[in-house]
Protein backbone atom coordinates (compact mmCIF):
# COMPACT_ATOMS: atom_id res chain seq x y z
CA UNK A 1 0.00 0.00 0.00
CA UNK A 2 1.25 3.67 -1.16
CA UNK A 3 2.12 5.70 1.59
CA UNK A 4 0.18 9.21 1.04
CA UNK A 5 2.17 12.08 -0.30
CA UNK A 6 4.01 14.15 1.96
CA UNK A 7 3.68 17.93 2.08
CA UNK A 8 6.90 19.80 1.14
CA UNK A 9 7.88 22.42 3.94
CA UNK A 10 9.88 25.37 3.90
CA UNK A 11 13.28 25.72 5.61
CA UNK A 12 11.45 27.53 8.35
CA UNK A 13 9.29 24.42 9.12
CA UNK A 14 6.15 26.01 7.03
CA UNK A 15 4.62 24.99 4.06
CA UNK A 16 5.69 27.09 0.55
CA UNK A 17 3.92 29.89 -0.16
CA UNK A 18 1.93 29.61 -3.74
CA UNK A 19 3.25 32.31 -6.44
CA UNK A 20 1.10 35.54 -6.46
CA UNK A 21 -1.17 36.04 -9.40
CA UNK A 22 -0.20 39.62 -10.56
CA UNK A 23 -3.09 39.84 -12.94
CA UNK A 24 -6.35 41.03 -11.33
CA UNK A 25 -9.40 38.55 -12.12
CA UNK A 26 -10.73 41.33 -14.71
CA UNK A 27 -7.49 41.72 -16.67
CA UNK A 28 -7.63 37.67 -16.61
CA UNK A 29 -11.37 37.18 -17.95
CA UNK A 30 -10.75 40.15 -20.82
CA UNK A 31 -7.45 37.85 -22.08
CA UNK A 32 -9.98 34.78 -22.13
CA UNK A 33 -12.32 36.25 -24.20
CA UNK A 34 -10.45 38.35 -26.63
CA UNK A 35 -6.74 36.16 -26.33
CA UNK A 36 -3.63 38.02 -28.51
CA UNK A 37 -3.10 37.51 -31.94
CA UNK A 38 -2.00 33.89 -33.14
CA UNK A 39 -0.59 35.22 -36.25
CA UNK A 40 1.34 38.02 -37.91
CA UNK A 41 -2.07 38.72 -40.08
CA UNK A 42 -3.93 39.01 -36.99
CA UNK A 43 -1.35 41.49 -35.38
CA UNK A 44 -1.33 43.49 -38.43
CA UNK A 45 -5.57 44.14 -38.00
CA UNK A 46 -4.76 44.68 -33.84
CA UNK A 47 -1.57 46.80 -35.14
CA UNK A 48 -4.53 48.54 -37.49
CA UNK A 49 -7.29 49.12 -34.72
CA UNK A 50 -4.55 50.56 -32.18
CA UNK A 51 -4.04 53.26 -35.06
CA UNK A 52 -7.97 53.89 -35.39
CA UNK A 53 -8.45 53.90 -31.65
CA UNK A 54 -5.40 56.58 -31.53
CA UNK A 55 -3.10 54.66 -29.68
CA UNK A 56 -0.28 54.63 -32.20
CA UNK A 57 0.43 56.82 -34.54
CA UNK A 58 0.17 55.75 -38.67
CA UNK A 59 3.94 55.73 -39.20
CA UNK A 60 4.49 53.64 -35.96
CA UNK A 61 2.05 50.98 -37.99
CA UNK A 62 3.39 51.26 -40.84
CA UNK A 63 6.81 50.72 -39.49
CA UNK A 64 5.75 48.05 -37.27
CA UNK A 65 4.38 46.30 -40.01
CA UNK A 66 7.65 46.89 -41.88
CA UNK A 67 9.78 45.35 -39.40
CA UNK A 68 7.17 42.02 -39.43
CA UNK A 69 7.30 41.72 -43.04
CA UNK A 70 10.94 41.78 -43.65
CA UNK A 71 11.27 39.36 -41.16
CA UNK A 72 9.74 37.06 -43.76
CA UNK A 73 11.84 38.80 -46.70
CA UNK A 74 15.63 37.80 -47.91
CA UNK A 75 17.87 39.40 -49.88
CA UNK A 76 17.06 38.04 -53.36
CA UNK A 77 13.19 39.75 -53.23
CA UNK A 78 14.61 43.29 -52.81
CA UNK A 79 18.04 43.37 -54.76
CA UNK A 80 18.55 45.12 -57.50
CA UNK A 81 18.94 42.53 -60.10
CA UNK A 82 22.12 41.91 -61.97
CA UNK A 83 21.19 43.23 -65.50
CA UNK A 84 20.28 47.00 -63.88
CA UNK A 85 23.24 46.73 -61.95
CA UNK A 86 25.63 50.02 -62.45
CA UNK A 87 29.25 49.03 -62.57
CA UNK A 88 32.45 49.83 -63.68
CA UNK A 89 34.86 48.49 -65.73
CA UNK A 90 38.44 48.53 -63.93
CA UNK A 91 40.21 48.68 -67.56
CA UNK A 92 37.48 52.00 -67.86
CA UNK A 93 39.94 55.21 -68.76
CA UNK A 94 39.38 57.71 -66.13
CA UNK A 95 37.05 59.94 -67.81
CA UNK A 96 35.01 57.24 -69.00
CA UNK A 97 34.51 56.19 -65.02
CA UNK A 98 34.13 59.69 -64.24
CA UNK A 99 31.16 60.30 -66.65
CA UNK A 100 29.59 56.81 -65.14
CA UNK A 101 29.65 57.70 -61.95
CA UNK A 102 28.17 61.57 -62.37
CA UNK A 103 25.30 59.81 -64.19
CA UNK A 104 24.41 57.30 -62.00
CA UNK A 105 24.56 59.33 -58.98
CA UNK A 106 25.52 56.42 -56.68
CA UNK A 107 27.96 56.84 -53.98
CA UNK A 108 29.42 53.54 -54.51
CA UNK A 109 29.81 50.98 -57.08
CA UNK A 110 30.75 47.39 -57.43
CA UNK A 111 34.00 47.25 -60.33
CA UNK A 112 34.53 44.60 -62.36
CA UNK A 113 37.24 43.08 -64.34
CA UNK A 114 37.20 41.52 -68.11
CA UNK A 115 33.34 40.24 -67.52
CA UNK A 116 30.08 41.61 -65.41
CA UNK A 117 30.13 38.69 -63.36
CA UNK A 118 33.36 39.01 -62.18
CA UNK A 119 33.28 41.55 -59.26
CA UNK A 120 36.81 42.32 -58.13
CA UNK A 121 35.64 45.15 -54.82
CA UNK A 122 33.90 48.18 -54.58
CA UNK A 123 35.12 51.55 -55.10
CA UNK A 124 33.25 54.98 -53.47
CA UNK A 125 32.31 57.37 -55.58
CA UNK A 126 34.57 59.98 -53.66
CA UNK A 127 37.94 57.82 -53.96
CA UNK A 128 37.70 58.72 -57.46
CA UNK A 129 38.85 62.20 -57.20
CA UNK A 130 41.96 61.21 -55.57
CA UNK A 131 42.65 59.72 -59.45
CA UNK A 132 42.08 63.38 -60.87
CA UNK A 133 44.67 64.58 -57.74
CA UNK A 134 46.78 61.80 -57.83
CA UNK A 135 47.03 60.07 -62.03
CA UNK A 136 49.85 57.51 -60.87
CA UNK A 137 47.71 55.99 -58.40
CA UNK A 138 46.37 52.82 -59.89
CA UNK A 139 42.40 52.13 -59.42
CA UNK A 140 43.10 48.72 -57.72
CA UNK A 141 44.58 50.41 -54.91
CA UNK A 142 41.49 52.49 -54.13
CA UNK A 143 39.04 49.37 -54.28
CA UNK A 144 37.67 48.15 -51.13
CA UNK A 145 36.32 44.53 -50.24
CA UNK A 146 33.26 43.13 -51.83
CA UNK A 147 30.84 42.23 -49.38
CA UNK A 148 28.88 38.48 -50.89
CA UNK A 149 25.56 37.16 -49.59
CA UNK A 150 23.39 34.36 -51.05
CA UNK A 151 19.86 35.24 -52.42
CA UNK A 152 18.36 33.51 -49.14
CA UNK A 153 20.09 35.71 -46.80
CA UNK A 154 17.43 36.92 -44.21
CA UNK A 155 17.06 40.48 -44.38
CA UNK A 156 16.78 41.45 -40.25
CA UNK A 157 20.46 39.28 -40.31
CA UNK A 158 21.82 41.39 -43.36
CA UNK A 159 21.11 44.55 -41.54
CA UNK A 160 22.81 42.95 -38.62
CA UNK A 161 25.29 42.81 -40.79
CA UNK A 162 25.48 46.12 -42.12
CA UNK A 163 25.22 47.69 -38.64
CA UNK A 164 28.60 45.33 -37.46
CA UNK A 165 30.43 45.53 -40.42
CA UNK A 166 30.06 48.89 -41.34
CA UNK A 167 29.47 47.83 -44.66
CA UNK A 168 26.90 49.77 -46.99
CA UNK A 169 26.49 47.48 -50.30
CA UNK A 170 26.36 43.49 -50.43
CA UNK A 171 26.85 41.79 -54.00
CA UNK A 172 23.59 39.06 -54.12
CA UNK A 173 24.92 35.55 -55.32
CA UNK A 174 22.77 32.59 -56.53
CA UNK A 175 23.38 28.85 -55.43
CA UNK A 176 25.64 28.24 -58.51
CA UNK A 177 27.86 31.43 -57.07
CA UNK A 178 26.77 33.76 -60.10
CA UNK A 179 25.92 37.57 -59.52
CA UNK A 180 22.26 37.71 -58.76
CA UNK A 181 22.22 41.52 -57.99
CA UNK A 182 23.10 43.65 -55.11
CA UNK A 183 21.79 45.11 -51.81
CA UNK A 184 22.46 48.42 -49.72
CA UNK A 185 21.24 48.90 -46.50
CA UNK A 186 19.25 51.65 -47.90
CA UNK A 187 17.30 49.12 -49.89
CA UNK A 188 17.08 47.11 -46.46
CA UNK A 189 15.69 50.10 -44.04
CA UNK A 190 13.16 51.08 -46.63
CA UNK A 191 11.48 47.95 -45.88
CA UNK A 192 10.88 49.16 -42.59
CA UNK A 193 10.61 53.10 -43.21
CA UNK A 194 9.28 53.56 -46.44
CA UNK A 195 11.59 55.19 -49.46
CA UNK A 196 14.04 57.19 -47.86
CA UNK A 197 14.18 60.70 -49.14
CA UNK A 198 17.26 61.43 -51.26
CA UNK A 199 18.49 64.33 -52.85
CA UNK A 200 16.56 63.98 -55.89
CA UNK A 201 13.41 65.13 -53.39
CA UNK A 202 12.70 68.29 -53.15
CA UNK A 203 9.26 69.03 -51.99
CA UNK A 204 8.73 72.55 -52.32
CA UNK A 205 10.15 72.64 -55.74
CA UNK A 206 6.79 73.25 -58.15
CA UNK A 207 7.90 72.04 -61.80
CA UNK A 208 8.27 68.47 -62.59
CA UNK A 209 9.96 68.09 -65.02
CA UNK A 210 14.41 69.59 -64.53
CA UNK A 211 17.35 69.05 -66.79
CA UNK A 212 20.32 67.24 -65.57
CA UNK A 213 24.06 68.10 -65.83
CA UNK A 214 24.08 65.55 -68.85
CA UNK A 215 21.07 66.92 -71.05
CA UNK A 216 18.84 64.32 -69.84
CA UNK A 217 15.87 65.17 -67.58
CA UNK A 218 14.44 64.27 -64.09
CA UNK A 219 10.58 64.14 -64.18
CA UNK A 220 8.62 63.16 -61.59
CA UNK A 221 5.96 60.08 -61.87
CA UNK A 222 3.44 61.90 -60.79
CA UNK A 223 4.09 64.45 -63.44
CA UNK A 224 0.76 65.20 -65.43
CA UNK A 225 1.09 63.60 -68.96
CA UNK A 226 -0.17 67.16 -70.50
CA UNK A 227 2.91 68.41 -68.62
CA UNK A 228 5.41 66.38 -69.61
CA UNK A 229 4.10 66.63 -73.71
CA UNK A 230 4.23 70.31 -72.87
CA UNK A 231 7.98 70.09 -71.58
CA UNK A 232 8.80 67.99 -74.68
CA UNK A 233 6.86 69.43 -77.50
CA UNK A 234 5.16 65.35 -78.48
CA UNK A 235 1.87 64.37 -78.33
CA UNK A 236 1.32 60.71 -75.91
CA UNK A 237 -1.91 59.76 -75.14
CA UNK A 238 -3.73 61.28 -72.12
CA UNK A 239 -7.14 59.38 -72.38
CA UNK A 240 -6.39 56.26 -69.85
CA UNK A 241 -3.82 57.58 -67.57
CA UNK A 242 -3.31 60.92 -65.93
CA UNK A 243 0.18 60.68 -65.14
CA UNK A 244 2.96 59.37 -66.75
CA UNK A 245 4.10 56.54 -63.59
CA UNK A 246 0.92 55.17 -64.57
CA UNK A 247 1.57 55.32 -68.29
CA UNK A 248 4.66 53.50 -67.59
CA UNK A 249 3.93 50.69 -65.72
CA UNK A 250 1.09 50.26 -68.31
CA UNK A 251 3.89 49.89 -70.72
CA UNK A 252 6.19 47.92 -68.90
CA UNK A 253 3.16 45.64 -67.77
CA UNK A 254 4.03 45.44 -63.63
CA UNK A 255 5.11 47.89 -61.34
CA UNK A 256 8.67 49.53 -62.57
CA UNK A 257 11.36 48.71 -60.40
CA UNK A 258 14.66 51.10 -59.76
CA UNK A 259 16.87 51.04 -62.93
CA UNK A 260 14.02 49.26 -65.71
CA UNK A 261 13.70 51.14 -68.65
CA UNK A 262 11.21 51.55 -71.48
CA UNK A 263 10.14 53.51 -74.41
CA UNK A 264 7.53 55.62 -74.98
CA UNK A 265 6.75 57.62 -78.01
CA UNK A 266 10.47 59.50 -78.70
CA UNK A 267 11.39 58.97 -75.13
CA UNK A 268 13.28 56.57 -72.83
CA UNK A 269 12.33 56.32 -69.74
CA UNK A 270 14.56 55.00 -66.72
CA UNK A 271 13.24 54.95 -63.46
CA UNK A 272 15.59 55.71 -60.76
CA UNK A 273 13.52 56.12 -57.43
CA UNK A 274 10.12 53.97 -56.19
CA UNK A 275 8.23 54.56 -53.50
CA UNK A 276 5.32 52.90 -52.20
CA UNK A 277 5.25 50.72 -55.15
CA UNK A 278 5.35 53.59 -57.90
CA UNK A 279 8.20 55.90 -59.46
CA UNK A 280 8.88 58.85 -57.73
CA UNK A 281 11.69 60.02 -60.47
CA UNK A 282 12.05 59.01 -63.59
CA UNK A 283 15.24 59.91 -66.00
CA UNK A 284 14.45 60.77 -69.14
CA UNK A 285 16.29 61.06 -72.51
CA UNK A 286 15.44 61.12 -76.39
CA UNK A 287 15.85 58.31 -77.92
CA UNK A 288 18.26 58.65 -80.88
CA UNK A 289 16.65 57.60 -84.62
CA UNK A 290 18.81 54.99 -84.78
CA UNK A 291 19.13 53.70 -81.17
CA UNK A 292 17.33 49.86 -80.63
CA UNK A 293 14.72 49.29 -78.41
CA UNK A 294 15.23 49.46 -74.79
Amino acid sequence: MSEPPQSVKSPSGRPPRLPVEKRSLFERLVEFISPGPDSKAELMETLADAEQRELIEPESRLMLEGVLRMADMSAGDVMVAAPRMDLLDIEAPYDALLEQVISAGHSRFPVYDGRRDNIIGILMAKDLLKLQRAPELSLRTLLRPAVFVPESKRLNELLRDFRSNRNHLAIVIDEFGNTAGLLTIEDVLEQIVGEIEDEFDDKDAESAVYTLADGSYRVAGDAEIDDVNEAFAIRLSSEDFDTIGGLVAHEIGHVPRRGEAVDVGPLRFTVMLTRGGAVRWFKVTRIPADAPPS
